[in-house]
This record gives structure tokens, C-alpha cells and sequence, in this order.
């Protein structure tokens, strides 16, 4: 017997993996691996739901127990786009415990979801995965785009996770992923402004334990420096204003 575990994001693309493993292998030995950062778009969750219903094996879920802003406060770094702590401690550690306890690395393969867009990405998730056998089923061929995944959901019967209809790329940490850049968070205070609201008072609360950190970067001028989520809120805001009264004008 061999474990087969899909790392299930809630992503489009490891529920695409999901499909190419049942149709391989089946569902007996099929384990759906899901780590939860506790800060998921609510939608996600009714995905989940509606996803293992369709696949018919209960969605496993661990959980570190800690949301991201609350790793980047006691490890005392603020993620960024260059390096998010949160990853590590609530994502592939949840996982990688999981698997210790329950998944023998000699009969045992990990799938996950990334596709053939990501796939300069493999080698150093195979190395971070040792000793378990890793497979990428959506970097194997036919090579499907996330639209044509989004479109094999609905086929299947299931409404896709709300964020990717919201505009966003990506399916996780209700859409406030610290690795997204300048146009990710403009689009995160357009679409959703509590929540970004609620980043920016975070941030602001890490700076005055932390000093000059920011999530993101200004790099204007030629010079690299911590932009903080009030600073490009401030800065989006006036170029609206200048966008309507140009606007008016005309």
C-alpha cells in the first residue's frame, strides 16, 4: 500500500493535483492534507467543504494555532516578500508533523498542487520535503492553465473559491499574503478595505517593537526602503484624488 497525500491549499491548483491522483490511484489510501493559518478567506472553507464532498475523503486539517502577524511577532520579523516566516511555521511544519506521526517515508508520496508555471519551484520543495517522495501532477501534461482548473471545477459541480472572481491570483491567508507587492495590496484595499484596514493597524503595531519594517518596499528614485501599508494607503488615496478631479475636469 501506498499513502497518497495532497497538500490541499484550498487552491485551485491542489485541487486540480487532487483529481489526477484519484484518477490514478483512487481514494482508498488518499489522504487530503490541509493547513489552516486561521486567517482563510471564509470562502475557502465552503470550497474545502464542497471539494471533499466531491472526492468523497474527509479534508484532514492542522493548525499551528497562530495567525501570521502573531509568528512575525514572536519571531520578531515582519514578512515581506523576500522572506515570510509564516510559511515555515504554519503551513509546512503543521504538515511535516503531520506526516512524522502518521506517514512511513518509504510508502508514502506527497502531490502538490503547483503547476507547470511554477516549475522552477521543484527541486528545492523536493529537498524540503526529505525523506518523502514528492509528485507535482499539474507540471505533468495535458498542462492546464488556472482558468481552464477553474473551469474543470465548475464541470464537476463546484462554485471556485470567491477569490480568484474577486481578481486575486491566489486562494490563501484571506487574500493578505505578505508576498504579494504593491498592485496585489492596492487590489486587497479596493476589494477588501477592512481587511486591509486591519493589516495596516498589525503593521503598525510590529513597528513600534520592531522599528522601520514594512511589508512592503518603495523603490522610487533608485533607492530600496520599507513602505508601510499607512504610507501606500495614503498614496493610493491621492492618486484617486487626482484621478477624479482629472477626470472632472474633462
Amino acid at each position: 500500500m501506498t499513502l497518497h497525500v495532497v497538500q490541499l491549499s484550498g487552491g485551485i491548483g491542489s485541487w486540480a493535483a487532487a483529481q489526477r491522483v484519484v484518477a490514478e490511484h483512487g481514494t482508498r489510501d488518499l489522504v487530503l492534507l490541509f493547513a489552516d493559518t486561521l486567517v482563510e478567506d471564509e470562502d475557502l472553507y465552503r470550497f474545502l467543504d464542497d471539494a471533499a464532498e466531491q472526492i468523497g475523503v474527509t479534508v484532514t486539517r492542522v493548525a499551528d494555532g497562530r495567525t501570521p502577524f502573531e509568528v512575525f511577532r514572536q519571531r520578531r520579523f515582519l514578512g515581506n516578500s523576500r522572506l515570510a516566516p509564516c510559511s515555515d511555521f504554519l503551513k509546512q511544519r503543521p504538515c511535516r508533523s503531520w506526516l512524522e506521526a502518521h506517514a512511513d517515508p518509504a510508502d508514502t508520496v506527497l502531490h502538490i498542487g503547483i503547476d507547470w508555471f511554477e516549475e522552477r519551484r521543484v527541486p528545492a520543495i523536493v529537498r524540503g520535503w526529505a525523506p518523502w517522495t514528492v509528485a507535482f501532477p499539474m507540471c505533468d501534461p495535458p498542462y492546464l492553465t488556472k482558468e481552464q482548473m477553474l473551469d474543470a471545477a465548475r464541470t464537476a459541480g463546484l462554485r471556485p473559491p470567491r477569490l480568484y472572481a474577486l481578481g486575486f491570483a491566489h486562494n490563501n491567508c484571506g487574500s493578505l499574503c505578505v508576498r504579494g507587492g504593491q498592485k496585489h495590496w492596492a487590489h486587497v484595499l479596493d476589494v477588501f478595505p477592512e481587511r486591509y484596514a486591519q493589516s495596516e493597524r498589525e503593521e503598525r503595531e510590529l513597528r513600534t517593537e520592531l522599528g522601520d519594517v514594512a511589508i512592503l518596499r518603495d523603490r522610487t528614485g533608485g533607492h530600496s526602503r520599507p513602505l508601510t501599508l499607512t504610507d501606500f494607503r495614503e498614496r493610493q488615496e491621492s492618486q484617486e484624488g487626482q484621478n477624479r478631479r482629472r477626470n472632472h475636469d474633462h
